[in-house]
């Protein structure tokens, strides 16, 4: 059949067959899918993580912990150890709670609505994983998805509102056939060619079907609503040491950062509160300023250091030349670099 009259479905898996992605949690088209752990594995990593940041820490992790099972007997502050730096942590202990549940199921569903009930498991993750893993028929999307089928479609209604639209607009599209190559194929091609600027519409596959390439405006799509600013908290990371050791906390298992070693911190407040929430009474001295940004407010952190008597006991002293092994979250590996840079 000439490729004029190929599905879209038809011509996107062409594509895919030819210019796919090699990725360590991926099978090659065609051949049977991965183990399902390691398609469950990448799809949690992936979310709001790019592809470059989750690969060594996916190779790293499946050599440590190389199945549920592996995983559910794994000690949890290893697990949010070796998650440190990934971001959004709740995924972390998500990732452990549900290793546990498959293990005592003896196999991960194979279905959508299995999947959903597990700890951490969404109705994207459920569908991604449903279609890669088992073959099953899914309707897939993720945010390179919702790009290609917003411009393929020209769906003009402002994200997140459009979602259901793009959905719809996607089924119409899914094949019954190859259910977890396609899903591939459109996060590929969103990722390499139908990106975020300067899309490559003329090495597109996809350009004699899509409305916005015809338009020439494929950059305005997805249309998205104007973004709100977003508030500006304070806070105070405090460093104490002694005899070459630093004084870390366990932050709380529900919050943000939930579970993971940590600097002492006071309360995250509209204004400076100063030394307030210190882990002890000390003369605490500011040398420097840390700023982080987390999806619903950005943060700025005064660090302060003291010296510790022998007499504080709390939390856990951490020797200060292999505080790179303590797993420390971005925001307090910030305040790290401003006290070494005050040696």
């Amino acid at each position: 059949m000439d490729a004029k009259h190929l599905s879209v479905a038809e011509r996107l898996l062409d594509w895919y067959d030819r210019h796919h992605r090699s990725l360590p949690w991926r099978s090659p088209p065609g051949t049977p899918p991965p183990d399902p752990y390691r398609v469950w594995l990448s799809e949690v990593m992936l979310q709001q993580t790019q592809v470059a940041s989750v690969r060594p820490y996916f190779e790293a992790w499946t050599a440590r912990w190389p199945s549920f099972a592996a995983l559910a007997a794994a000690d949890d502050a290893d697990v949010m150890a070796a998650w440190a730096g990934l971001g959004y942590y709740a995924r972390a202990r998500n990732l452990l709670a549900c290793a546990r549940a498959v293990a005592a199921l003896g196999a991960l569903p194979d279905s959508e609505a299995g999947l959903r009930a597990l700890p951490g498991i969404g109705d994207y993750t459920a569908a991604a994983i449903a279609a890669i893993a088992f073959g099953r028929r899914a309707v897939v999307v993720d945010a390179n998805v919702e790009r290609v089928v917003s411009r393929l479609f020209a769906i003009a209604e402002p994200l997140p509102a459009a979602r259901a639209a793009i959905r719809a607009a996607t089924d119409t599209i899914t094949p019954d056939d190859r259910a977890g190559d396609f899903a591939q194929a459109m996060m590929d091609l969103g990722s390499t060619v139908c990106t975020v600027r300067n899309p490559r519409c003329l090495l597109c596959s996809l350009r004699d079907d899509c409305v916005a390439f015809q338009t020439a405006a494929p950059e305005a799509f997805p249309v998205k609503a104007a973004k709100k600013a977003k508030p500006q908290r304070h806070g105070t990371l405090f460093w104490a040491e002694r005899d070459g050791r630093v004084l870390l906390v366990r932050r709380p298992d529900k919050g943000l950062l939930g579970g993971m070693r940590a600097l002492p911190t006071g309360p995250w407040s509209d204004s400076d509160p100063g030394t307030e929430g210190a882990p002890f009474s000390a003369d605490w001295r500011a040398i420097g300023l840390v700023r982080h940004g987390f999806t619903h407010f950005d943060l700025a952190c005064t660090v302060m250091v003291a010296d510790a008597g022998d007499d504080v006991a709390q939390g856990e002293w951490w020797p200060v030349a292999k505080i790179a092994d303590a797993g420390l979250p971005t925001l307090f590996a910030r305040a790290i670099a401003v006290v070494e840079g005050m040696r």
